[in-house]
This record gives C-alpha cells, sequence and structure tokens, in this order.
C-alpha cells in the first residue's frame, strides 16, 4: 500500500510541476489544449494500440469484453442516483442536469489511467480501458445533453437546447477509442507487431502520464484555487464521485463475477475526479460554468486525500 501511494504521489508531482510552470508562465490555457491534442490524438491511440496487442491476447478479450455491463450498469445507477440527491437537496434547475454528469462520470484517461497504472501497473491497462468505453459514450452522449438542458432551465427557451448528436459521436469514436478499436481487430487477427513499430508505439504512448497530469496541473491553476466556492452541491458531487459510485461498483462485483484485477480497476476508475471537459461544455451550453469549474478544482484537490482510503479498501474487493 505504501509503494502504491508512493506511485501516486509521484504522479500528483507531476501535477504539482504543471501548476508551478504555469505560475511561471511557461504554460498557458493555450499548452493545456495542445497536450490535450496531443495526448488523445497522438500518445493515447497508440498506447492503447499497442497495449491491447502486446498485453492481451484473443482469449482473454473474447472472456473479458464482457464485462463492460458492470461499469455500464454503474452509471445507469449514479445517474438516477444523481437525480435523487439533486432533489433531496433542493438543486435549482440550472444545474441538474450538469450535477448529474459531475455524480455519475469520471475522469478515466487524464487521471485514471495514470492512477491505475501507478497502483496496478501495466496490466490495468485493458481493464481500464473496458470502463472508459462505457465511461466515454456515456458522458458525450447522455451526459452532454443533460448539460444543454441546464440553459433551457436558466433560459426558459428550447431553442437554447442545440446538443448535436452528431458531433457527440464524433467525441465517441475519438482517435483514443479508434486506436483500441484497431488493436483489438489486430489483436483477433493473431497478427505480430513489428518490433519497430512496436518501439515507435511505445515512446508515443509513454507521453500520455506526463502529459495528461501536466494538463490537470495547468486546469487547477487557471481555475484560480482561491476563487473555488464550496456549496452542497459540490459536496454532494464529492459524495457522488468518491463515495457513491465506487459502492456501487462494489456491490454490482459481487453479484456480476468478474475477475479480481478488473473488480479493482473499476473500483478505482469509478472514485475518479470529475471530467475535465465539463467547464467547457457548461460554457458552451450557456449553463452554470462556475458550479462547473469549482467542482473539477475541488474534486482534483481532494482526491488526493481520498487515494490512501481508496488503497486500504482495495485488498477487500
Amino acid at each position: 500500500m505504501v509503494l502504491a501511494y508512493l506511485n501516486i504521489f509521484a504522479i500528483f508531482a507531476l501535477m504539482f510541476v504543471g501548476y508551478f510552470l504555469s505560475y511561471k508562465k511557461w504554460f498557458t490555457n493555450h499548452t493545456a489544449d495542445v497536450f490535450s491534442k496531443m495526448v488523445l490524438n497522438i500518445s493515447l491511440p497508440f498506447g492503447m494500440f499497442i497495449t491491447i496487442t502486446e498485453k492481451f491476447s484473443k482469449a482473454e478479450f473474447i472472456h473479458l469484453i464482457g464485462s463492460i455491463i458492470v461499469p455500464v450498469l454503474s452509471m445507469i445507477i449514479a445517474y438516477w442516483i444523481s437525480k435523487l440527491v439533486g432533489q433531496l437537496i433542493g438543486l435549482k434547475q440550472g444545474q441538474l442536469g450538469t450535477f448529474s454528469t459531475m455524480f455519475t462520470c469520471s475522469n478515466t484517461i487524464f487521471i485514471g489511467l495514470p492512477i491505475n497504472i501507478a497502483i496496478f501497473g501495466e496490466k490495468s491497462i485493458p481493464y481500464a480501458l473496458i470502463y472508459y468505453i462505457a465511461n466515454t459514450t456515456f458522458f458525450w452522449t447522455w451526459g452532454v445533453y443533460k448539460i444543454a438542458t441546464d440553459s433551457n432551465a436558466i433560459g426558459g427557451d428550447d431553442s437554447k437546447i442545440h446538443y448535436d448528436f452528431k458531433s457527440g459521436l464524433k467525441k465517441i469514436l475519438n482517435p483514443a477509442i479508434l486506436g483500441f478499436s484497431f488493436g483489438i481487430i489486430w489483436l483477433l487477427t493473431g497478427i505480430k507487431v513489428p518490433i519497430s513499430f512496436t518501439n515507435f508505439a511505445n515512446y508515443l504512448g509513454n507521453l500520455t502520464t506526463p502529459l495528461s497530469m501536466f494538463i490537470i496541473g495547468i486546469t487547477v491553476y487557471y481555475l484560480g484555487v482561491r476563487t473555488l466556492k464550496l456549496n452542497k452541491a459540490i459536496v454532494a458531487v464529492l459524495v457522488g464521485r468518491f463515495i457513491i459510485s465506487p459502492l456501487i461498483i462494489i456491490l454490482l462485483t459481487r453479484i456480476i463475477p468478474i475477475p479480481s484485477m478488473m473488480a479493482k480497476v473499476f473500483f478505482i476508475q469509478s472514485s475518479m475526479p470529475i471530467q475535465n471537459s465539463v467547464p467547457i461544455l457548461a460554457r458552451m451550453y450557456d449553463a452554470d460554468v462556475e458550479f462547473a469549474t469549482s467542482t473539477l478544482g475541488y474534486t482534483v484537490l481532494s482526491y488526493l486525500a481520498v487515494v490512501p482510503i481508496l488503497l486500504a479498501i482495495l485488498p477487500y474487493i
């Protein structure tokens, strides 16, 4: 456990480097945009392709892909719990969609993937990617639609709900998912990946963790820690992210038998901070940007304190 926590601390140290270099004006919001494009369009797709083809066998894939039902069910359950919680705390209409999306969906790549690798090693990547597929699909379809409906609640004009399904579909079929898909197709052919391409893909894939944590550090700096406002809605999201979502995974894996390592990875993935994209989408759809931004800051900053508790629970999953 101590070693795992030290590995995680090293990951978060990269976030603090990103924060410090933003303070020194080496990094800007534009830098975060560039790093995000590099991760999502270059390093992550190559990393996924090579991980699937090198760390996974055809038999393992066929055996495990059905387990995607666990994260799918967990998000459906978490979403309906978020609706109930939102009503119980008297959340105003213009926040309900954003609240439910943040309550339900995890940051499975920029934080989730590095953390899982730090705890379990590279053997956890295929399981993390299975959770990522379910999480990404939910977020870029129903989750984004619910954020878009918040603008309608604020303005009272149905025309403001301008969610573009085609745009959401493009987000789901992003290079990361395509890299994962091509890796599966190649794996199923049984053809060995040439060593030269393997080395090339590994070099690019290794950029994912440092760049991802730099992005988080830049984001936290430009959010402005002192401007973050804590309220009951944000506390409810923290409870949803760090308690309810992982608890749902624990209960589901007691009912639906899956490999022990997969259950542990799903547990960690389910307990991640909210998606980086939520404040951007809130701004795009005229939703509550301040609420989304403050929630992102609090979930990221509080996660380091949550990690020891998660690690203490892991042996019992």
